[in-house]
């Protein structure tokens, strides 16, 4: 393992695996279901995160297959992690509208005081039509008494008018700081608040995934991997170390021939593998091949142990060529 993809991939992970822990916690209504929702988020995460790495050197089926379940796992993991984001936005934005003030609401509503001033308009009305006779300074006081009230009828109402035109502005205020700024300017594009904060979620969330799954990728590079390849120069000077195998004693019966033959196919073997070793080495200087075994499994057309074993036989070649060099 790597240690500058390794730190980032583990940070990345604890990211992630921190956020699906929220999320699970928020989505869950009992305790026991919380507990799950986060168990299932956790495992997804680090799924998510080490399956590449896992089923890259595998058989082509198991990495269509592997593959597919990591789509799956990637998809469940961005829905947690939108999740999250979601409800973090929410109460930032009830955060920034507690900030704004509080407008008091009135004691009466318009409807009521007009319905006040009504009733107070009808008896000045009477009192107008009203002959006074020997009653006339009674009738003055009623009438001014109406008017003064009239008048402190037409100021409260102004005054409610006022105050409900504030709580309005106060409203639009806060859901306007309800509302992300950066969400707030794009909403002018005729795209609604829910929909931005929904897109920014995911594309947090997938930008998230995309860094942990490719530091786990780099992090965890097989060593047959990791630039192995001989330069001509570095090798330029030494000669292939090919044993042959001896032929076969002279002191061997005349009759036995069926060991005669055992021995032919063995020198038969050593000989081809020989030639498939020289063929893999020369590819690999000349640097059209790879030494992994999954490369050299292709290039020859074998099978995986021999494959396997030609990959042990040609690091064996690299690290004496190289200890030789160094002496």
């Amino acid at each position: 393992m790597r240690a500058p993809p390794a730190l980032l991939a583990i940070a990345a992970t604890t990211t992630a695996a921190c956020l699906s822990i929220l999320s699970g916690w928020q989505r869950g209504g009992l305790l026991a279901e919380r507990v799950l929702l986060v168990c299932v988020g956790v495992v997804l995460v680090v799924a998510a995160h080490l399956l590449p790495s896992l089923f890259r050197s595998h058989g082509w089926r198991i990495r269509a297959f592997g593959l597919a379940l990591w789509v799956g796992c990637v998809t469940a993991t961005c829905y947690g992690h939108a999740v999250f984001f979601v409800i973090a936005q929410k109460h930032a934005g009830d955060v920034r509208a507690a900030a704004v003030p509080i407008v008091p609401v009135p004691g009466r509503s318009l409807a009521e005081i007009a319905s006040d001033r009504a009733g107070i308009v009808a008896r000045l009305v009477r009192a107008t039509e009203r002959k006074c006779g020997d009653r006339c300074a009674a009738v003055r006081i009623e009438r001014t008494t109406l008017n003064a009230r009239l008048v402190a009828l037409d100021a409260e109402s102004a005054e409610v008018t006022h105050r409900e035109l504030a709580l309005d502005r106060a409203d639009a205020e806060r859901a306007a700081t309800k509302a992300d700024p950066i969400a707030g300017l794009l909403t002018m594009l005729g795209v609604s608040a829910s929909r931005v904060d929904l897109v920014i979620s995911l594309a947090f969330a997938a930008v998230l995934e995309a860094v942990a799954c490719f530091c786990w990728l780099l992090a965890l590079r097989p060593a047959d991997t990791i630039a192995n390849a001989v330069t001509p120069a570095q090798d330029v000077s030494h000669g292939l170390p090919v044993t042959r195998v001896a032929p076969a004693s002279t002191a061997v019966a005349a009759g036995s021939h069926n060991v005669t033959e055992l021995v032919g196919t063995a020198n038969s073997a050593a000989d081809e593998r020989v030639d498939e070793f020289t063929r893999v080495l020369t590819a690999t200087r000349n640097g059209t091949l790879r030494g992994t075994v999954a490369e050299i499994r292709k290039h020859l057309g074998c099978s995986q142990a021999k494959a396997a074993a030609l990959r042990k036989q040609l690091a064996q070649h690299m690290q004496a060529s190289h200890t030789t060099t160094g002496e």
